[in-house]
């Protein structure tokens, strides 16, 4: 059977992890936790069947490099500036805090100083999934708290890819004392300078290029791959040649497709293989976690579910007051970075890969972050009732008349950006004029659209485009549609319509969605999925042929809008009307 280990680590992995997974979600806790679970399923401490876990880690590899991808393709630094004052001080302090916390319970454990500051490192690093996926699940992405939060992690992602490199330096043989280790530090520097100078000015122009003329195939499947083939070769290439950490490399590559037009279709296209190989570095993670270390070492346990529960939320809380935030914003962002996740274990992978860090640092962590990641939603969801409750203080009303008044620009924008738009699917000979009413008429059009060219003259005229597939909910998410007062697919026999017409609902179940139909036998699955008002050629084809036909053959004004009447209603289906009727709906 050694020739199937591939076939049944992945079948294997991806079964356990879609079974505790669904469980996870079903009790309302974070799938994080159903893959991690299933990672101790599988895992060799645990009977039944047992994955192959050098080969997981394999492509824990591939997991690690296309989350780095992920999160260059992600990384705003307009959104950074804009919440500077909280998200820089507050993530630094924080970071150094829990870090500091941690290795000094190491260290009274006995370990060693390496060993004490990687697993401090670890533990200090929030989950970005997590938070984002407990500002969405609570409506507070796009409040003030939500852009501090993200913004911190922003800081803190930064912070992560630095340690990603400068750690083999300090505790691996770049590090040694043959060559000093300032020295080491030094020339570490100079290589990681030089890729960021590569990959900028030789990717920065060479890259667009290539997904150009891929995307001009016009094949989805070409595109992905073109991403992959970007993601995983800059990745390796930064290994080999500058020989610095390959997730390095992912992340510059996804900074360098970030500042293409390509950017947004990269990250919803191409990335949901990223969540694949995700969901088995998650596996791989749970498969080092030994269940008896929790019995073995409580202790060490708690003392670091306490640092990261308690020790990092009182840091953020005193840093966010310190600036002058509002209480409820600063217990929110304190609350939302209660946690550890994805970055915790790919520097603990780091230390194990380096022999500083042991299988008990890496189940210690493991254990903290099921534990803090199951318990983090449930404390978000309890924030109103103890604001309800501090309101009554003394304290808290102190605290709220010494912050600071006004809001960050972020918010605002985003509301002004979401008052009375209209998302245009297409910008054929009928989209472009219906852009153009719409702005007449006070309703500020964002065009969706597949032609490159287009969507760059869009922009240059000052008009809101998206290059992207509007069948993949991230290209609604994006376009706005969740705040939209309606969407319009203007081209006719789209492809996937009455999916995309569904994702609408789900995004935004008040938007109007105005659609259009080939064939009248399409009318009924476009109203079923969910469609306001359908329009169909078809129809008016055969209204207008029936009036050119009645004034030829002399009939009044008064007959054909009443034979215009009985057509219509027989095209008409369910009882909804279908033409110029729709307009007044």
């Amino acid at each position: 059977m050694h020739e199937f280990n591939l076939i049944t680590t992945v079948t294997g992995g991806f079964l356990a992890a879609l079974v505790f997974g669904y469980l996870a979600h079903r009790i309302g806790l974070s799938s994080i936790v159903g893959f991690l679970l299933a990672g101790i399923a599988v895992g060799p401490r645990t009977p039944g069947f047992v994955a192959d876990r050098h080969m997981a880690e394999q492509f824990a590899e591939i997991g690690v490099i296309l989350l780095m991808f992920g999160v260059g393709l992600q990384f705003h630094f307009k959104e950074l500036l804009e919440v500077r004052r909280a998200a820089i001080p507050g993530a630094l302090g924080q970071s150094a805090v829990a870090t500091m916390l941690s290795a000094l319970v190491a260290l009274g454990l006995g370990w060693s100083w390496p060993a004490a500051i990687v697993f401090g490192f670890a533990v200090s690093v929030a989950s970005t999934v997590v938070l984002l996926r407990v500002l969405v699940d609570n409506n507070e992405l796009h409040t003030q708290a939500g852009h501090i939060a993200v913004g911190w992690l922003v800081v803190e992602d930064i912070l992560t890819v630095f340690l990603l490199v400068i750690l083999p330096v300090l505790f691996g043989s770049q590090g040694s004392a043959e060559t000093g280790l300032a020295s080491a530090v030094a020339f570490a520097l100079v290589k990681i300078a030089l890729l960021v100078a590569v990959t900028f000015l030789v990717g920065g122009k060479l890259i667009p290029r290539i997904l150009e003329h891929v995307a001009a195939t016009h094949s989805r499947e070409l595109f992905t791959l073109a991403v992959l083939v970007l993601a995983l070769g800059i990745a390796v290439a930064s290994a080999s040649f500058f020989g610095v950490s390959m997730a390095l490399g992912a992340f510059l590559a996804g900074m360098v497709v970030k500042q293409s037009d390509f950017s947004f279709r990269a990250a919803s296209e191409a990335l949901p293989m990223r969540d694949a190989f995700a969901v088995l570095f998650f596996v791989s993670v749970g498969m080092l976690f030994d269940p008896a270390h929790l019995v073995q070492h409580p202790g060490l346990v708690l003392a670091t579910l306490g640092i990261i529960m308690l020790g990092k939320p009182l840091a953020a809380l005193v840093i966010v007051l310190a600036l002058r935030y509002p209480p409820r914003v600063a217990l929110a962002v304190a609350v939302a970075l209660a946690q550890i996740g994805e970055f915790s274990f790919i520097l603990a992978s780091v230390g194990r890969d380096l022999k500083v860090l042991g299988e008990s640092g890496a189940s210690t962590i493991v254990a903290a972050a099921i534990i803090s990641i199951s318990l983090n939603p449930l404390l978000y969801r309890m924030i109103p009732g103890f604001e309800r409750r501090a309101k009554t203080t003394r304290f808290w009303r102190y605290l709220e008349e010494r912050a600071r008044p006004g809001r960050d620009g972020v918010e605002a924008a985003d509301e002004a950006h979401g008052a009375g738009r209209a998302v245009v699917v297409g910008y054929g000979p009928t989209g472009k004029t219906l852009a153009r009413l719409l702005a007449e008429n006070g309703i500020a059009p964002f065009v969706v659209e597949m032609n490159l060219q287009t969507v760059r003259e869009l922009q240059k005229a000052g008009t809101a485009a998206l290059y992207g597939d509007v069948t993949l909910r991230d290209t609604l998410e994006a376009a706005g549609v969740a705040s939209a007062v309606a969407l319009v697919l203007t081209s006719a026999g789209m492809q996937g319509e009455e999916d995309v017409i569904k994702l609408a609902r789900e995004l935004n179940p008040e938007v109007r969605i105005l659609a259009r139909a080939t064939y009248l036998r399409d009318v009924p699955g476009l109203y079923r999925a969910g469609a306001d008002a359908v329009f169909s050629g078809e129809g008016e084809v055969a209204l207008n042929m029936t009036e050119h036909m009645m004034r030829a053959l002399g009939a009044t004004d008064e007959q054909i809008e009443r034979e215009r009447d009985r057509v219509r209603g027989e095209l008409a289906v369910a009882g909804r009307p279908i033409g110029p009727v729709l307009t007044h709906t």
